[in-house]
């Protein structure tokens, strides 16, 4: 029985396998030597002298205004992700410079920012209350059509006699007028800017029984062109010159038909209607300014008394706007 011969025969096979895997160099005598002389590198290293060489070079970083003054020596870690979120972590902590940390507190900022919403405020309730104001004269406005082309229609029908006189000149007076025709119409803003009535208008036609055909001597004869174009009268003039075709006078035939022509106009800036007319009380032009919550039914059946030469109180109810 040679078992206990075993383990003698392991030890020798086990000496075999590394002496195999190690690697076989002709250096050895050189390893051994740097390892004796490392080691006693290490015996001779004077931990003291270290420390104070590593704080003087932190205070000389200091000056130059380098360096973490909480850590004199820097920290050993492990190489990767974890330093670098260290480093991360070290500049947030750090306090904010001045051009940084000021904005935040300046109190130039603060007043603007109070400025800027003080007249933002201001804005939001003028923009309500200027929307408020359109949205009134809008609706007056459409109440106002919708009266006066109901009107135009039932007076086209009856055509009324309008008692009403224009005297355009000593020798031009219109009188017997008879209603012929009305229109009534409404424009609209463009949509961009809300579509809003901003203008209402009525026309109609008066006629007279008889035209009339005047002469003016040459230094009348301007004066009373333009005036027939003022009143917006249908008229044709004939000139006669002299020899040296200067207008010694002329003769103008005028047609026996006023128009009328009012335009309820918004103005919405001043949160008011101004009322256009002309010819409507006389030959010529007059404007009222009205108010639109003054604006009802009543205030229009007055208007349209107007209209026909009737007695009316308009101009009172007008004025009280």
């Amino acid at each position: 029985m040679k078992q206990p011969d075993k383990p003698v025969e392991s030890s020798r096979i086990m000496e075999a396998i590394r002496a195999k895997r190690a690697p076989r160099t002709g250096k050895a005598g050189n390893i051994e030597e740097l390892e004796a002389k490392l080691i006693a590198d290490i015996e001779s290293f004077d931990l003291s002298a270290a420390e104070r060489q590593a704080i003087r070079e932190q205070q000389a970083l200091r000056e130059f205004g380098g360096g973490d003054p909480e850590s004199p020596f820097p920290k050993i870690v492990a190489t990767g992700a974890e330093r670098r979120l260290d480093l991360q972590q070290g500049r947030a902590s750090r306090p904010m410079g001045p051009a940084q940390g000021a904005i935040g507190t300046s109190s130039l900022l603060q007043q603007l920012r109070q400025q800027a919403a003080t007249r933002q405020k201001a804005d939001h309730e003028a923009l309500a209350e200027r929307t408020t104001v359109n949205e009134s004269i809008d609706q007056t406005l459409k109440y106002v059509f919708f009266y006066l082309h109901d009107f135009v229609q039932q007076v086209n029908i009856v055509k009324p006699s309008v008692p009403r006189r224009y005297a355009v000149a000593d020798d031009v007076v219109f009188d017997d007028l008879v209603w012929q025709e009305g229109f009534a119409d409404y424009r609209t803003q463009a949509q961009s800017a809300g579509a809003l009535v901003e203008l209402v208008s009525l026309s109609f036609q008066l006629a007279s029984p008889k035209d009339f055909v005047v002469e003016r001597d040459a230094l009348r004869v301007d004066r009373l062109r333009n005036t027939l174009f003022d009143f917006g009268l249908q008229f044709s003039c004939k000139e006669f010159r002299n020899a040296r075709s200067f207008v010694e006078r002329a003769e103008f035939a005028i047609r026996g038909h006023v128009g009328v022509s009012v335009r309820w106009r918004a103005d919405f800036a001043k949160g008011l209607i101004q009322v256009e007319s002309r010819n409507l009380e006389r030959p010529g032009t007059v404007t009222y300014t009205l108010d639109p919550a003054a604006v009802d039914q009543a205030l229009l059946d007055e208007f349209g008394k107007l209209a026909l030469g009737l007695p009316n109180v308009f101009r009172e109810l007008a004025k009280r706007t």
